[in-house]
């Protein structure tokens, strides 16, 4: 468990800790997954971007003159069937990680959205529903999650 959660003021019980923590695990994942989709995306651009321009200084410009001996250079040389698969893999690796950052996102805010829902349960007593204020300024300091509404 997360050591400024650990410490607590004992107006937060144990099930509200646990509640706080999965939270924060699930948010490092999703900033993981957001991460390694940025990265993903940014390298598929850059690697199609630099690939179109050799293609187009190495095979279009010298023989623009015949579509068909264009056609052929391309296909006789191996690199652009590497490179072509390459930039496809991270197209759909970028998709695939689109689609796990989505669901992270949803999971995320699903959680988060519950303590809010639930702040009124986890917070019983009139000391501890007026201390909880601390809980959600240690949240958004330390974390960077926003327990005080519900939109992102």
């Amino acid at each position: 468990m997360e050591l400024s959660i650990m410490k607590l003021d004992s107006n937060t019980d144990e099930t509200t800790r646990e509640m706080l923590q999965k939270l924060v695990e699930k948010k490092r994942k999703f900033d993981m997954i957001k991460t390694r989709h940025l990265f993903v995306m940014w390298l598929t651009i850059i690697v199609g971007f630099f690939y179109a321009y050799w293609l187009y200084k190495h095979i279009a410009v010298p023989f623009s003159h015949s579509f068909a001996i264009m056609f052929s250079i391309f296909i006789a040389k191996t690199f652009n069937l590497y490179a072509l698969c390459l930039i496809v893999g991270s197209f759909g690796f970028m998709n695939v990680l689109k689609q796990k950052k989505d669901k992270a996102e949803k999971e995320y805010h699903e959680l988060r959205c519950e303590i809010i829902d639930k702040a009124k349960d986890l917070w019983k007593k009139e000391e501890e529903w007026k201390s909880r204020h601390h809980v959600f300024y240690m949240m958004k300091k330390e974390y960077d999650i926003n327990l005080f509404h519900e939109t992102k």
